[in-house]
């Protein structure tokens, strides 16, 4: 396991991160897949056996629910890891339990550190864009939490390219902590990333965190152009998968995957995470897994890499 300079801040987390979206499953949350909490603490065990140091929640998620798997998980290991959460979504009836406004970021970190079972967040992001309060209301009340010692570093998730620079122009005009990482969707079918946020986050330092880089299973190589679907897969139904995808184009990719990482003794999501990496300011990639032998067969990727070769054909 390597590990990477999280953007510009002081330390390193590793070159894989164990996304918990799916842990525990509950409300609406079920139809993205259930851990239960005996299998997530087992992955947890497994990932933390294998190096990894990085952990990505977010309140909303399973509502709340993989926040407090997550922290009984880590127990006593929580001073040797890094765990980042996020801020947005709806948590409450409350017309004000939604947002990026100071009452609800205030109130949000204090509940989140409760379900984790600790006095600090590691990295603290903002889920996304909240058209509805002022940006620099929501970066002053982030400003105050890293001051105030619960949240170490902050980030952000699913801006867009000028979302991102006013939001690093504001915080440095006025001396506030600075977001260090940005999380967004990236992967062999998705790479608008690299229109404008990769070059954003390349000329500003931050480091780059994708999410779904296996595109919601697609690139896993259990998809195949003319080969019948799994039945209760995520794509199950192309038409009302969570991620659009141009299918055709994804599987020549997903051929070419095949070919390149067999080269490797790898496997095609193996060969799409080692993509991944090599790209600039990616500093962990954030994986997510339903059953043991996908995680490990993700956590198998760090064993080998592709040639510079590799990652160009793959590239085009």
């Amino acid at each position: 396991m390597q590990y990477h300079q999280m953007g510009k801040s002081g330390i390193r987390v590793s070159e894989l991160c164990l996304g918990t979206m799916n842990f525990g499953g509950r409300g609406s949350w079920a139809a993205l897949g259930s851990v239960n909490r005996a299998t997530a603490t087992r992955m947890i065990g497994i990932c933390l056996q294998a190096g990894i140091n990085f952990f990505d929640t977010a309140d909303i998620y399973s509502e709340g629910l993989s926040e407090e798997i997550l922290g009984e998980a880590i127990g006593s290991h929580r001073s040797e890891v890094i765990i980042t959460t996020k801020v947005r979504g709806r948590m409450g009836k409350n017309v004000n339990d939604v947002g990026l406004s100071r009452w609800h970021i205030i109130r949000a970190v204090e509940q989140s550190l409760t379900r984790l079972g600790t006095d600090w967040i590691d990295l603290y992001q903002i889920h996304g864009w909240d058209e509805n309060t002022p940006l620099d209301e929501t970066l002053f009340a982030l400003d105050h939490l890293v001051q105030s010692g619960k949240v170490r570093y902050i980030g952000c998730s699913n801006f867009s390219g000028w979302q991102l620079e006013k939001a690093i122009m504001l915080s440095q005009i006025n001396g506030w902590s600075g977001f260090v990482t940005f999380q967004g969707l990236y992967n062999l079918v998705h790479r608008d990333l690299e229109l404008e946020l990769m070059p954003v986050c390349v000329e500003e330092g931050l480091g780059i965190l994708p999410w779904s880089p296996l595109a919601g299973g697609f690139l896993t190589g259990k998809y195949r152009r003319g080969k019948p679907r799994p039945r209760f897969a995520r794509r199950s139904d192309p038409d009302t998968a969570f991620l659009p995808i141009d299918e055709e184009r994804g599987f020549d990719i997903i051929e070419e995957l095949d070919r390149l990482s067999s080269a490797h003794n790898g496997t095609v999501a193996q060969g799409a995470l080692n993509w991944i990496k090599a790209k600039q300011n990616i500093c962990s990639t954030i994986i997510g897994a339903r059953t043991i032998d996908q995680l490990e067969e993700n956590l198998r990727s760090v064993s080998w890499q592709f040639t510079d070769d590799e990652i160009s054909r793959l590239d085009e």
